[in-house]
Protein backbone atom coordinates (compact mmCIF):
# COMPACT_ATOMS: atom_id res chain seq x y z
CA UNK A 1 0.00 0.00 0.00
CA UNK A 2 1.45 3.46 -1.19
CA UNK A 3 1.28 6.48 1.48
CA UNK A 4 -1.11 9.39 0.57
CA UNK A 5 0.33 12.37 -1.09
CA UNK A 6 -0.42 14.69 1.92
CA UNK A 7 1.08 12.67 4.48
CA UNK A 8 4.77 13.99 3.70
CA UNK A 9 3.49 17.07 4.98
CA UNK A 10 1.77 16.54 8.10
CA UNK A 11 5.07 16.17 10.23
CA UNK A 12 5.88 20.27 8.67
CA UNK A 13 2.39 21.33 9.61
CA UNK A 14 2.60 19.86 12.94
CA UNK A 15 6.34 21.29 13.05
CA UNK A 16 4.93 24.83 12.31
CA UNK A 17 1.82 24.33 14.67
CA UNK A 18 3.62 23.75 17.19
CA UNK A 19 6.03 26.74 16.61
CA UNK A 20 3.15 28.97 16.22
CA UNK A 21 1.04 28.07 19.57
CA UNK A 22 4.20 26.64 21.45
CA UNK A 23 7.10 29.89 21.99
CA UNK A 24 6.32 32.58 24.69
CA UNK A 25 5.91 35.67 23.06
CA UNK A 26 8.06 39.07 24.41
CA UNK A 27 5.63 40.72 27.03
CA UNK A 28 4.81 43.93 25.68
CA UNK A 29 5.98 47.24 27.60
CA UNK A 30 3.90 49.11 29.90
CA UNK A 31 2.72 52.39 29.42
CA UNK A 32 1.81 54.14 32.32
CA UNK A 33 -0.29 57.06 32.42
CA UNK A 34 -0.52 59.28 35.30
CA UNK A 35 -0.93 62.58 36.35
CA UNK A 36 1.53 65.69 36.71
CA UNK A 37 2.08 69.41 37.56
CA UNK A 38 3.13 71.52 35.30
CA UNK A 39 2.74 75.81 34.92
CA UNK A 40 -0.11 74.37 33.06
CA UNK A 41 -1.63 72.60 35.79
CA UNK A 42 -2.06 69.53 36.19
CA UNK A 43 -1.92 67.33 33.47
CA UNK A 44 -1.59 63.84 31.88
CA UNK A 45 2.25 62.72 31.82
CA UNK A 46 4.13 59.19 30.95
CA UNK A 47 5.55 57.18 33.40
CA UNK A 48 8.84 59.02 33.35
CA UNK A 49 6.96 62.22 33.88
CA UNK A 50 6.96 63.74 30.17
CA UNK A 51 4.47 65.61 29.40
CA UNK A 52 1.70 63.75 26.80
CA UNK A 53 -0.13 65.87 24.52
CA UNK A 54 -2.78 64.96 22.00
CA UNK A 55 -3.04 65.45 18.50
CA UNK A 56 -6.00 67.89 17.17
CA UNK A 57 -5.98 66.32 13.38
CA UNK A 58 -6.82 62.97 15.46
CA UNK A 59 -10.47 61.72 14.95
CA UNK A 60 -11.33 59.39 17.59
CA UNK A 61 -8.68 56.72 18.74
CA UNK A 62 -6.91 56.75 15.16
CA UNK A 63 -3.50 58.38 14.59
CA UNK A 64 -2.73 60.93 12.02
CA UNK A 65 1.09 61.00 13.12
CA UNK A 66 3.67 59.01 11.27
CA UNK A 67 6.50 59.28 9.91
CA UNK A 68 8.14 62.84 10.42
CA UNK A 69 5.78 63.55 12.63
CA UNK A 70 5.91 60.53 15.16
CA UNK A 71 9.83 61.43 15.46
CA UNK A 72 9.03 64.51 16.47
CA UNK A 73 5.84 63.60 18.37
CA UNK A 74 6.63 60.19 19.59
CA UNK A 75 3.34 58.66 20.06
CA UNK A 76 2.93 56.47 23.38
CA UNK A 77 2.86 52.98 22.98
CA UNK A 78 2.25 49.72 25.15
CA UNK A 79 -0.03 48.35 27.74
CA UNK A 80 -2.17 51.13 28.81
CA UNK A 81 -1.53 51.44 32.61
CA UNK A 82 -3.19 53.95 34.95
CA UNK A 83 -0.64 55.93 37.16
CA UNK A 84 -1.99 58.20 39.83
CA UNK A 85 -4.65 60.91 39.64
CA UNK A 86 -5.75 59.56 35.85
CA UNK A 87 -9.21 56.86 35.65
CA UNK A 88 -8.13 53.54 34.05
CA UNK A 89 -11.46 53.53 32.51
CA UNK A 90 -10.64 56.09 29.67
CA UNK A 91 -7.35 53.88 28.76
CA UNK A 92 -7.62 52.46 25.38
CA UNK A 93 -5.21 51.67 22.27
CA UNK A 94 -4.92 52.32 18.93
CA UNK A 95 -5.05 49.75 15.79
CA UNK A 96 -1.37 50.72 15.54
CA UNK A 97 -0.79 50.17 19.34
CA UNK A 98 -0.65 53.28 20.39
CA UNK A 99 -2.47 54.54 24.27
CA UNK A 100 -4.95 56.33 24.04
CA UNK A 101 -7.02 58.70 27.20
CA UNK A 102 -10.33 59.76 27.04
CA UNK A 103 -10.60 58.69 23.40
CA UNK A 104 -6.76 60.90 22.10
CA UNK A 105 -4.32 59.30 21.03
CA UNK A 106 -1.22 60.74 23.15
CA UNK A 107 2.26 61.93 22.14
CA UNK A 108 5.44 62.54 24.12
CA UNK A 109 7.04 65.65 22.61
CA UNK A 110 10.82 65.89 20.94
CA UNK A 111 11.62 69.63 22.22
CA UNK A 112 10.67 68.76 26.01
CA UNK A 113 13.86 67.92 27.99
CA UNK A 114 12.45 67.24 31.51
CA UNK A 115 9.26 65.96 33.23
CA UNK A 116 7.57 69.58 33.76
CA UNK A 117 8.54 70.97 30.29
CA UNK A 118 5.30 71.34 28.12
CA UNK A 119 6.97 73.52 25.24
CA UNK A 120 4.81 71.53 22.80
CA UNK A 121 1.44 73.26 23.99
CA UNK A 122 0.01 75.30 21.39
CA UNK A 123 2.45 74.36 18.65
CA UNK A 124 1.02 73.66 14.82
CA UNK A 125 3.06 71.41 13.65
CA UNK A 126 2.08 68.49 11.18
CA UNK A 127 -1.33 70.83 9.77
CA UNK A 128 -2.97 70.42 13.50
CA UNK A 129 -2.56 71.93 17.02
CA UNK A 130 -0.74 70.10 20.16
CA UNK A 131 -1.92 70.21 23.24
CA UNK A 132 -1.99 68.67 26.62
CA UNK A 133 -4.82 67.18 28.85
CA UNK A 134 -6.01 67.52 31.82
CA UNK A 135 -6.57 63.89 33.79
CA UNK A 136 -10.50 64.40 33.05
CA UNK A 137 -9.42 64.06 29.15
CA UNK A 138 -10.32 67.69 28.47
CA UNK A 139 -8.39 69.86 25.81
CA UNK A 140 -5.83 72.33 27.96
CA UNK A 141 -5.82 75.23 25.49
Amino acid sequence: MRPHPLAALAPAALALLAAGCGGAASPAHTATVGAGHTRLGTVLVDGGGRTLYEFEKDKGPASRCSGACASVWPPLTGKPDAGGGVAAAKLGTTAGGGVTYAGHPLYTYAGDGKPGDVKGQDLDQFGAEWYVLAPSGRVIG
